[in-house]
């Protein structure tokens, strides 16, 4: 890779979206003429045309259900041209919290070339206004094992398929991301023994590292929060120079033997630093001198840990990553000064071909029991990446070079200005999380709104929701929603009382509101879990082959996702209902 040129990076990203219309149609007759002989795409009787009109009237919108079984036939080592012209020889497992089982997307060289690109428009207008110096990143990365499928393809989580490439690292020291720990950490085979060793690694490199990041913002919370766990140990390692007997695997412990020397001086700083800190407010700082922010996505199902990761970070910038799914990127953060509750994301007009369905009142007043058929009925036809409107909420669908035609992404996002002709968009929620008994429709977003409304009850206590869950119990009648909290102390009754009533205050979706005062919706119940329960549910995670990196709390644990709610309901330690109705 040619040296990085910032501000030929922004040159070209302006250009492309200059006129994203003519980019995208470009880009769709690339996709299609690239793919031309699929079996999926000859099915359907597009007989080579390319054109926008033709290939919104052949190829209908489709969820990954509907592709499965094309999906599956790779998976099994079918060669022939089935979702692509050329054959797919990776897959990416997207990290299955939303619905309780990963899902097999096929990743090619095209999506890597796309993750590269994102990940240099987005550092050249981070870098820009946030200068790097030449150092190093402390990057909580983590790469669960890519295995063989059946018909011997490579397949892992999308992040490990891209750690594991063999452009990345090339990428990553173009634009000054060289982490400081060696790949025997970040590919290590024990998740909680690889985080050990990142956080000494970023303690040994302290006066080099520029920058904090990860995936997800829960890997940093949850890193520094091990830290208070581990920090005395930690320096012990760096006083002797002798690693601690917890790291036992093999390739790990020989890594850092390498980094590790005796040093007194650094041992006794951090012990001093550590020691004279109140709650840990301002850690990072406090640990690495000279980082500038820290970067990783913040927004959806992150947005609730913005507070405690503010409170590690003092007053360092927090900068959001960009936007994209398992399925592919979608946009970059080009405004790296706003904060991540702020952060929006321009499309890249030429790295897939996006449409967006209007998400009008329609959506919200549909007769619920007729949901099927009317879904169909009264669905809007989806627009163009260049005609949403501002404002406006849409659900995304892409099509993207790895096979994906016309495919419902299940996210929502809104439309909050425009980056020359491409829009500028904030990511919302899923569209599928619905927390829902009869006509109450409450997404991620109305369950987030309304747990931070509870949670300044608990913060009046200095108490504070360290992860929180849902779960829509039907067994009883009527049904209720249950919403799971895990709390950093002990609360009194009275004050979980009050947080249970103002949780079922605070979904102010009209269905739920009438359906509450006539009863058919049944009282809410918060349920309290012990500390340490959602650390259970990461270890979940891990034992069927997640990485920590695409990690994400389910916020809705449905009926497909049973060992979830098991482990939820068996560490249960008080239970309340509201009485607000």
């Amino acid at each position: 890779m040619e040296e990085f040129d910032q501000e030929k990076v922004i040159e070209e990203f302006e250009a492309l979206t200059k006129d994203a219309e003519r980019v995208q149609r470009e880009t769709l007759k690339k996709i299609l003429e690239e793919n031309e002989s699929a079996e999926y795409l000859q099915s359907l009787g597009l007989n080579g045309r390319t054109d926008i009109e033709s290939f919104r009237a052949c190829v209908p919108l489709v969820t990954h259900q509907d592709l499965e079984s094309y999906i599956q036939r790779i998976v099994d080592g079918d060669s022939s041209p089935i979702l692509t012209g050329k054959p797919i020889t990776t897959i990416s497992l997207s990290s299955g919290t939303t619905q309780g089982k990963p899902k097999f997307i096929p990743f090619n060289d095209e999506l890597m070339e796309n993750t590269l690109q994102i990940y240099r428009t987005s550092f050249a207008f981070r870098n820009r206004e946030f200068p790097l110096g030449n150092g190093r990143a402390l990057q909580f990365f983590y790469s669960s094992k890519q295995f063989k499928t059946k018909g011997g393809l490579a397949a892992g989580t999308a992040t490990t398929n891209v750690f594991r490439n063999s452009m990345f690292k090339k990428a990553m020291k173009a634009i000054q991301s060289i982490s400081c720990s060696p790949d025997e950490v970040i590919f290590g085979s024990d998740f909680h023994q690889s985080l050990y060793c990142h956080l000494l690694c970023g303690l040994i490199f302290r006066d080099e590292v520029q920058f904090i990041s990860s995936t997800f913002a829960h890997s940093i919370i949850f890193a520094f929060s091990s830290f208070e766990q581990v920090w005395e140990e930690l320096c012990n390692d760096i006083r002797t120079g002798v690693l601690s007997s917890r790291i036992n695997v093999p390739s790990t412990r020989t890594a850092m033997s390498k980094l590790l020397k005796p040093n007194p001086e650094l041992a006794d700083l951090i012990y001093k630093k550590c020691s004279s800190l109140s709650n840990w407010y301002g850690l990072i700082p406090e640990l690495l001198p000279n980082a500038k922010y820290i970067y990783g996505i913040m927004t959806g199902s992150m947005e609730p840990y913005l507070k405690k990761l503010r409170h590690y970070a003092g007053g360092l910038p927090l900068l959001s990553a960009d936007y994209g799914a398992s399925e592919g990127w979608i946009g970059a953060n080009v405004n790296p000064k706003l904060p991540p509750e702020l952060a929006t994301y321009a499309v890249l007009p030429n790295i897939g071909y996006f449409e967006f369905i209007p998400l009008g009142e329609n959506i919200e007043d549909r007769d619920h029991n007729n949901m099927e058929s009317s879904f169909l009925r009264m669905e809007p036809k989806p627009v163009g990446l260049t005609e949403v409107k501002l404002g406006e909420e849409y659900e995304v669908i892409v099509t993207n070079f790895a096979g994906l035609y016309r495919y419902r992404l299940g996210d929502v996002v809104k439309v909050i200005g425009f980056h020359n002709s491409t829009p500028e968009i904030k990511f919302v929620c899923r569209r599928n999380l619905l927390l829902t008994i009869n006509i109450d429709k409450n997404t991620e977003k109305d369950l987030q709104l309304s747990v931070e409304e509870a949670g300044k009850l608990l913060s009046e206590e200095k108490l504070e929701v360290v992860d929180f869950s849902s779960h829509v119990d039907l067994s009883t009648d009527p049904g209720h929603y249950v919403i799971f909290w895990e709390i950093s102390g002990e609360a009194s009754q009275e004050v979980l009382k009050e947080c249970c009533n103002c949780l079922d205050k605070s979904f102010v979706d009209a269905g739920y509101v009438s359906s509450r005062k006539v009863n058919s919706i049944g009282a809410l119940e918060l349920r309290v879990v012990r500390r340490g329960t959602f650390q259970k549910i990461l270890d979940h995670y891990l034992g069927l082959g997640s990485a920590v990196s695409q990690f994400k709390t389910p916020r809705c644990v449905g009926p497909t996702n049973n060992l979830v709610l098991q482990i939820l309901c068996a560490n249960v330690v008080k239970s309340y209902f509201s009485t607000a109705f």
